[in-house]
Parts: structure tokens; C-alpha cells; sequence
């Protein structure tokens, strides 16, 4: 018997619509009308906090609280062939003095991570959330059973990286520089291709990690290898784009020319829970709250904590998490100030919203694009 899901909370009628353009039906679905499915949303008080929160990320990185201690929510350096789940926490990760303000946002990470999720409402289990919410979580969750850990995997952080690192460890690949075309599902296990017994199994007694990155760049990153690359999310996506935001634009336009406002646009009009998972933000993605996870690494030190990760679960010492290939140019902070400065400051005032989660639960802070800012 599963325990009935929470009851939703409602979005407050007094707040300010998040968009200044119609409403429209998202690209490929169908908006969810009334009788639909509900969302499991934060209360007026609790986003009121995390908000602030954010506010008082800046202040934190800079030192303020740089004496704290992490928080021990990192799994052992244990003997055996994979992690067992039952070993005492370690310590925390190591950081260089460099490194202190990653510490400091670790530590922050960990401590909201805890507050939010034990508010009054979030859900404590994947059973917990409305049945499109769940279907979304355990599609996006890898299994490795040899090596005992669950990976919900987040598009534009690394994630056919690690992808390519379950195959190596399941035998599939013999390295993780073999050249090919990565298939993004065969040869892979998800939580959602198990019965509910081997899924509650699993998540009780796993490693489970995520990797995350700062909100904005993975849209940037997300923009341009989409609709600068793939003519595939040109068609789908960018073609409509166009039609939607740019005047004049004819009936078929091609949809390789979308502008970075013209996408930010598209996304203040697009239902989260119902994004396109390379744009979808990283809680509707990965459930934080839902899912207990013992490690949440970061995309800004990629390698060491990747490497941190295959070595709590014991993986060969021959593998490694791949390098990045010398011809990939990421987005960079430069590059996303660039784009953040030349768009419409009241048009990014509606994306926020859609990404407070990301920002306050993973400690990232919101940009500056004060005028002084963008000179």
C-alpha cells in the first residue's frame, strides 16, 4: 500500500502574474486545464523565504559565514566493493583555501537543502508528488545495481558524460573515450523501468547524487547547442519561437535564428513542470526534497567532484570521469553577463521566478544587471 500523495498547495491569487505576454499552450504539450493534475508548490511564506535567502547568498560567499563547518551529508570512504548504505557520514569534501567560497556554498547548499525540504507540505518521497511529477523524477534517475547508486542525471551538466561512465561500469564501453555517438538510452537502467518495490529498495539504500550548474548558464548552454546546432530543436521548438515572438516573421520561418530574448520570452510563457527537460528547471527534474540525495556535486568543479563520486562508490581505479574535449567551448560567466546585460531587464524579472528553486536550494546567486554592472 502506498501512502496517498500530500495535498497541493494552491498558488496565491495576490501574486503578479510571471509573465507580460499571453499565456500560451507550451510547445508539444498541452497546457494541463482544470481537473488536471496539480502542482506541489512552495507556500506564499516559504517562497517569500527562499527568495531572500538568495539575497543573502552574496553576503554568505564573501566570507561572512566562512567558519562554519559542512555539514557531514557526503558518504564514506568505505573498503568494500560499493557503497553499502549503512557506514557511518565522513567529514565533509576538502577544499583547497582557494576554494573557500565553494566550501561556504556546500555548507549553504546542504543547511537550505534541509530547511525547505523539511517545511510543512514539501514532499518527503517520490510518492509524494502528483503522478506527472513522479513520472518525470524516476525517468531522469540512472541505476548502476554492480555499483549500488542511483544518478538523477540534469541535461546541460555534464550528463552524457556520465552516461558514458554507467556504460564503462555495466562492461558496455571498454573506456570512457571511446568515440561515438552517444544513445542517451539503450544500454541503461532507469528507476522508472522497475516495479515500486525495487524503486523504494533502491532509494533507501543507494548513493544518490546529482550534479547541478548556476540556472542561467545552463539556459545559455542549453540555447545555443539547441538552436545553434540542432536542427532538430530548430524545427520543433525554434520555428515556433520565432512565429510567436518576432514580428513579421511569415508562416515558416526556418528557426535557426532565435535570439536569446526570443528564448527567454518562449520560457515565461512555458508551464515548468511541463519544460523540455534540457530547460526544465533542476527541481522538477530531480526532486530534492522527494529524494534524499547524499551528494549534490557541482558543475564548477566538475572533474574533482566526479572523481570524488566514483571513488565513494568504488568504481575501477582505470575509470575516470572524461576530460572535456579540447575543441568544447562551455558557456561561460562572461558569455551569460553578455546575453544577461542585452536582454530586457523586465523580461528577465519573469524567467527568475520559474528558477528561484535552483537558485536557493543549490546556493547560487541571482545576477547583477544593474546598470553599473553591465557598463
Amino acid at each position: 500500500m502506498f501512502p496517498r500523495p500530500l495535498t497541493p498547495l494552491a498558488a496565491p491569487k495576490s501574486a503578479k502574474t510571471l509573465a507580460r505576454t499571453p499565456k500560451r499552450a507550451p510547445l508539444g504539450r498541452a497546457r494541463a486545464g482544470i481537473g488536471g493534475p496539480p502542482l506541489l508548490l512552495p507556500s506564499m511564506l516559504m517562497f517569500a523565504v527562499i527568495v531572500a535567502s538568495s539575497g543573502l547568498l552574496l553576503m554568505i560567499e564573501r566570507g561572512i559565514l566562512s567558519e562554519m563547518k559542512p555539514l557531514p551529508l557526503h558518504p564514506p570512504s568505505h573498503k568494500g566493493a560499493a557503497w553499502s548504505g549503512t557506514d557511518p557520514k565522513p567529514r565533509g569534501l576538502s577544499f583547497d583555501a582557494e576554494d573557500s567560497d565553494l566550501q561556504v556554498r556546500e555548507d549553504i547548499r546542504n543547511r537550505t537543502l534541509r530547511a525547505v525540504c523539511g517545511q510543512p507540505g514539501m514532499p518527503r518521497d517520490p510518492w509524494d508528488l502528483p503522478v506527472g511529477q513522479r513520472r518525470t523524477l524516476l525517468r531522469h534517475i540512472l541505476v548502476s545495481d554492480r555499483y549500488r547508486f542511483l544518478y538523477c542525471y540534469v541535461p546541460k551538466v555534464a550528463c552524457s558524460n556520465w552516461k558514458r561512465v554507467l556504460k564503462v561500469l555495466a562492461g558496455v564501453l571498454n573506456n570512457v573515450d571511446v568515440r561515438l555517438k552517444m544513445d542517451h538510452r539503450s544500454d541503461l537502467v532507469f528507476l522508472a523501468d522497475l516495479r515500486p518495490e525495487e524503486i523504494r529498495y533502491r532509494l533507501q539504500h543507494y548513493f544518490k547524487f546529482l550534479f547541478v550548474r548556476d540556472p542561467l548558464e545552463r539556459l545559455l548552454s542549453a540555447y545555443r547547442n539547441k538552436f545553434g546546432e540542432i536542427r532538430e530543436y530548430q524545427q520543433r521548438y525554434g520555428a515556433e519561437i520565432v512565429r510567436r515572438y518576432r514580428a513579421g516573421a511569415g508562416p515558416s520561418p526556418a528557426g535557426d535564428d532565435v535570439t536569446f530574448p526570443e528564448f527567454l520570452r518562449y520560457l515565461v510563457d512555458e508551464d515548468p513542470e511541463h519544460m523540455n527537460e534540457h530547460w526544465m528547471p533542476v527541481y522538477h527534474l530531480c526532486q530534492p526534497c522527494a529524494v534524499h540525495y547524499d551528494f549534490v556535486g557541482s558543475y564548477e568543479r566538475l572533474e574533482a567532484d566526479a572523481n570524488q563520486v566514483l571513488e565513494w562508490v568504488r568504481a575501477p581505479s582505470h575509470v575516470r570521469f572524461p576530460a572535456r574535449q579540447a575543441w568544447y567551448r562551455p558557456a561561460s560567466p562572461e558569455s551569460l553577463h553578455y546575453h544577461l546585460c542585452n536582454a530586457p531587464r523586465a523580461l528577465l524579472q519573469d524567467v527568475l521566478p520559474k528558477y528561484i528553486l535552483d537558485f536557493s536550494l543549490f546556493a547560487y546567486p541571482l545576477p547583477n544587471v544593474t546598470k553599473e554592472a553591465c557598463r
